[in-house]
């Protein structure tokens, strides 16, 4: 105990003589902790459970109601709630359940509010909006009065996210205005914005909405709890209950057993705590190493009067449980104020933010994790150090390098096991196990790299001086040149292989786009509608679209009337897409192409269908069937010709209603095409449902996702590890290099050739690093590929190199590392030679 105190205090003391290379160990190890550590507290603070979200969802009340359209199936069960108006009327209002019906159904003693939410239109913008009275004791503690009073009639307050102020007027869409009196804030939702007040204009809903969060109903306090055996009953008079004792009785029971899913995430947890680990014991390797060739001499005075191998270990151990410690406990602090503040600013944003929480399980986790790191970044020091000739060191000589030569071999087969086993996962439905399998082929690489760097050394004879200064240099110094190298590697590989992977699963997103209509294009649709409030709803958009041609389409229907819906089944991109064939005329049919099309136009005015996906069409005919949600199914199979659509990635037919006319269906026209785009304030959506709620307006804006930018975020962290790693390998071999600099210098070196030699120790420490990544990063990427963009057998892989990318990791990086090794200082004191 005695020899490990004062291994720690030796430690202590050498951390705080060596302050700058202690700081760059302490980051290496603390920043994956704080970071994760950060996220697990932001995941953990902004994650509100029921029961913590009581008071801002019930106030004091026991239960909330809402009310569902008439005709809605609703069934409520502790794991969820499912409901659905296939059965019921679109068009119908919501029923006219008065507070008596439902006090009733609550049972003697209730007492109810209204308590309805919905949205307020202010103009062209549609606003949250809680209608209730703040002043009821049921209501306390939902919102928090930050500003003024709570409002009275005709009177509102309103979040802080609005901007607004009491005494200022709102002033909602056909109404008389509103007085703000006051400034709320919801207790979880910062960035909320919402107008509260008793009796608010309610715009109508665009369609039924989630009763979840949107509809009218009450705020009810009951003699009794509302329980789970109270909901069927509520749910069949069309209530949706939300109540204390629901949420308190409903404990989520974990999954007995252990499941795939559990297989795979341990397997996902496994390879990311190797990777972590791997990562930073190879950064802080080499600053570990510093610190061992500073206090060599030192190390061998202990040994000469007495040390043993063993105490040896332990002072170079001690510097990996100090540093590693002090950067964890650091890191785990910073790491939790991190979430915390990221938390409420992220809330700020969008999102909800509730009391500071530490998931401690797993943050304790990580920071045994970090002080484990330390320790295994300190263990190839320690035994170097336990292993150098104490006569050597003491006389000023180098320690010589020896390769264990069974180590070439167990790299390879690390390799080969990787490439099997990446070979296997790359089947797999499921990233993680080529993930698993890269940290195989990692391992290898890194066994390899001694033989690896050794080999580099051969062809040094015809490089320029200072490339081949460094290069015999590196491979002379095999111990801190590998730890550099494999970093830089493992960097570079992790970098490639994700930028394959999401490249490709992008450029497969947007090969698998596909449209019906070309870009541009406004659909107006009509449900099940009758002919007046359809002639209602084309007058309504001809007058809002004044000058826009309108194309029509048409419904179809069978002799009962049932709605059907003609579709054929293709496939696009490898995967199978269900198609809903449109029925028109050749106004429809220029919109869809975009220009006039002779042939097409003849063919369909002879009664043939015009087919924009070739692999539909078979001897001349295209397979429909036909499907009805209250009507039996039929199968069709019509005379089919293939046409060029607008865009590449349209799809689709069309049919003329002659032909549909003739298969036993009639024709109502329930569509309007047109090529417009609506300006971003356009309200005709909610201009239309005021004709009728059953209309449905959507705009055909083409592919509009972008390459993920967080793309370019990993080049980022790659640049702080590789070009940090570099350079701290750098500084290492100038220490080492200092007699022969101090030679080159003698005999008339000028500086540019000396700082040259430093910078090409950089160069080949990224440039090899780099190259070897690209090769281990290109065949995980590849394999990466097929799970993350294949939908099923048969499908082929997607595979797409961001080149971009690819350069600036394996190019650019060594170049900046190359140049900030430029300005290392590289002027010395001459020194006298020992001969």
């Amino acid at each position: 105990m005695s020899a490990l105190l004062v291994a720690l205090r030796l430690a202590r003391r050498t951390a705080w003589r060596s302050r700058g290379r202690s700081a760059l160990i302490m980051v290496m190890i603390g920043l994956p902790v704080l970071v994760i550590t950060g996220v697990f507290t932001l995941t953990e603070t902004m994650s509100i459970t029921p029961r913590e979200g009581l008071v801002a969802e019930l106030g004091t009340a026991d239960s909330r109601l809402v009310q569902t359209p008439e005709g809605t199936v609703l069934q409520q069960q502790p794991n969820g709630a499912s409901w659905n108006t296939s059965g019921g009327d679109y068009e119908a209002a919501y029923p006219k359940l008065g507070a008596a019906e439902v006090a009733a159904l609550l049972g003697p003693s209730t007492r109810l509010i209204p308590f309805s939410t919905g949205a307020l239109r202010l103009g062209t913008e549609r606003v949250d909006a809680l209608e209730t009275d703040l002043r009821d004791p049921l209501t306390r503690g939902m919102l928090t009065l930050s500003e003024g009073r709570f409002p009275a009639a005709r009177e509102v307050a309103v979040t802080p996210a609005l901007g607004l102020r009491p005494g200022d007027l709102l002033r909602p869409s056909g109404e008389a205005p509103l007085t703000v009196v006051g400034v709320v804030e919801h207790p979880y939702r910062p960035s909320l914005r919402e107008v509260v007040g008793p009796d608010l204009p309610l715009a109508p809903p665009d369609g039924f909405l989630s009763p979840t969060q949107y509809g009218p109903g009450w705020l009810a306090d009951t003699a009794k709890p509302v329980t789970w055996t109270d909901v069927p009953a509520l749910n069949t008079a069309g209530l949706y209950v939300t109540s204390r004792a629901m949420i308190r009785d409903f404990e989520p029971r974990a999954p007995v057993g252990l499941s795939l899913l559990d297989v795979r995430h341990t397997v996902g947890l496994g390879a990311m705590v190797i990777m972590v680990v791997l990562e930073t014991v190879l950064l802080a390797g080499p600053a570990f190493a510093v610190g061992l060739r500073r206090r060599r001499r030192e190390l061998a005075e202990i040994a000469a009067q007495g040390g043993s191998a063993g105490h040896l270990r332990m002072i170079v151990l001690a510097d990996g449980l100090v540093l590693g410690g002090a950067a964890t406990l650091v890191a785990t602090v910073l790491g939790i104020g991190a979430g915390v503040l990221g938390a409420s600013i992220v809330a700020r944003w969008g999102g909800q933010v509730g009391p500071p929480g530490v998931p401690w399980p797993p943050v304790m986790g990580i920071a045994a994790l970090g002080l484990l790191t330390g320790l295994v970044a300190a263990l190839v020091p320690a035994a170097q150090a336990a292993r150098q000739n104490t006569a050597a060191v003491l006389a000023g000589r180098a320690p010589a390098v020896a390769d264990r030569p069974g180590w070439p071999l167990l790299g390879a087969v690390l390799v080969l096991a990787g490439l099997g086993a990446t070979v296997v996962a790359r089947r797999q439905p499921d990233s993680m196990w080529v993930f698993a399998s890269a940290v195989l082929i990692l391992l290898g690489l890194v066994v390899l790299m001694p033989w690896l760097v050794r080999c580099t050394g051969w062809p040094a004879a015809r490089l320029r001086l200072p490339l081949r200064v460094s290069v015999r240099d590196a491979v002379r110094h095999r111990s801190r040149t590998v730890s550099a190298v494999a970093a830089v590697m493992a960097v570079t590989a992790t970098v490639v292989a994700v930028g394959i992977g999401t490249h490709s699963e992008y450029m497969d997103r947007r090969n698998a786009y596909t449209s019906a209509r070309p870009t541009g294009t406004l659909a107006i649709w009509g449900g099940s509608i009758s002919d007046a409030a359809w002639n209602g709803l084309r007058a309504e958009t001809a007058r809002r679209l004044p000058g826009v041609p309108l194309a029509a389409g048409y419904q179809v229907r069978d002799a009962q009337g049932r709605r059907y819906a003609l579709r054929y089944t293709v496939r696009w991109n490898g995967t199978r897409t269900r198609r809903t064939v449109a029925v028109g005329d050749q106004t429809l049919l220029r919109l869809l192409q975009g220009r006039h099309d002779p042939q097409a136009t003849a063919a369909l005015a002879s009664g043939k269908a015009v087919v924009f996906d070739a692999s539909a069409v078979r001897n001349g005919k295209l397979a429909l069937r036909a499907g009805s949600t209250s009507g039996p199914a039929r199968k069709l199979e019509v005379p089919a010709v293939l046409a060029t659509p607008a865009d590449e990635y349209q799809g689709g037919a069309l049919l003329p209603r002659t032909l549909v006319e003739q298969a036993g269906f009639s024709t109502a026209e329930r569509q309007l095409y047109a090529m417009y785009r609506l300006p971003a304030d356009s309200t005709l959506s909610r201009d239309l449902a005021k004709v009728t709620p059953r209309v449905t307006v959507a705009s055909e804006e083409g592919y509009r996702n972008v390459p993920d930018p967080g793309l370019w975020g990993w080049l980022v962290g790659a640049l702080v590890l590789v070009v940090g790693g570099t350079l701290a390998a750098t500084r290492l071999a100038a220490a080492d290099m200092r007699p022969e600099r101090v030679t080159m210098m003698a005999i008339g070196a000028p500086p540019g050739t000396l700082r040259m030699v430093v910078a090409c120790q950089a160069l080949y420490i990224s440039g090899l690093g780099a190259l070897v990544g690209l090769v281990a990063g290109t065949v995980t990427g590849v394999a990466l590929s097929r799970p993350m963009t294949t939908h099923g057998a048969g499908d082929p892989a997607t595979i797409a190199i961001p080149w971009p990318f690819v350069i600036a990791v394996v190019v650019g990086l060594p170049i900046l590392a190359t140049v900030a090794a430029l300005i290392t200082r590289t002027r010395l004191p001459l020194a006298r030679r020992l001969l």
